[in-house]
């Protein structure tokens, strides 16, 4: 079962989404929460595997909650993915969030089945946003590229072909396909990518080429 923890101040919004997750048999909600200070505090009473949490609330927004919730990740046995809802299609408090380490965001209105797909894929470690549409919406802060960090130097020739096919959305099998290896190989490669940068998943991975400035050229 994966195990979701909703995190909004409206207290409808929450018994909704709440209600649809449970129809669902391999995902259950063990806890909701009205703004970050008590997210904080359920995390650890409930471990869930997944926050879903509204960007702006009272008290604690769902911003400072990620930071404080992911930072905390080394003390914890497991750290929850994070997924951000927002009202916004262009919201840089929800893209502070991603790059704090959040997963993904979604508007507010989202279809219920993709909500409910994009558990799952957090779960899992995918990225919820094409990294084209990232990229898209990270060039409207007009940040210019940061220094690669020393840790870039240790990936082999193979990982970073696998980190630029990660950039241009592929996925696993697309990947194994496209470098003749198989996918329990690009896996290999993906986790040692993950685990040389320091990073928790592949939306992780697209922040940090476009932040560098090593994103793949978008394919025609």
């Amino acid at each position: 079962m994966i195990r979701v923890l909703l995190v909004d101040d409206q207290a409808l919004f929450r018994v909704a989404i709440g209600t649809l997750i449970d129809l669902e048999d391999d995902i259950e909600v063990v806890g909701q929460a009205a703004d970050g200070l008590q997210a904080l505090r359920l995390v650890d009473e409930t471990e869930p595997d997944v926050v879903v949490m509204d960007v702006r609330m009272p008290r604690m927004d769902g911003v400072e909650t990620t930071r404080r919730l992911l930072a905390a990740g080394a003390a914890r046995r497991t750290t929850p993915r994070v997924i951000i809802l927002t009202t916004f299609t262009f919201d840089q408090q929800a893209l502070r969030a991603v790059r704090l380490g959040a997963s993904g965001f979604l508007l507010k209105d989202v279809d219920p089945d993709l909500l409910v797909a994009a558990i799952r894929t957090a779960h899992r470690g995918g990225s919820l946003i094409a990294p084209g549409q990232l990229e898209d919406i990270f060039e409207q802060g007009g940040r210019e590229p940061a220094e690669l960090p020393p840790e870039f130097s240790r990936l082999t020739d193979r990982e970073r072909a696998v980190l630029a096919h990660i950039t241009r959305g592929l996925s696993n099998a697309e990947i194994a396909e496209r470098e003749f290896v198989s996918e329990s190989t690009v896996k290999g490669h993906v986790s040692s990518v993950l685990t040389k940068l320091g990073l928790r998943d592949r939306t992780q991975i697209v922040v940090f080429a476009y932040d560098h400035g090593v994103m793949a050229p978008r394919e025609e």
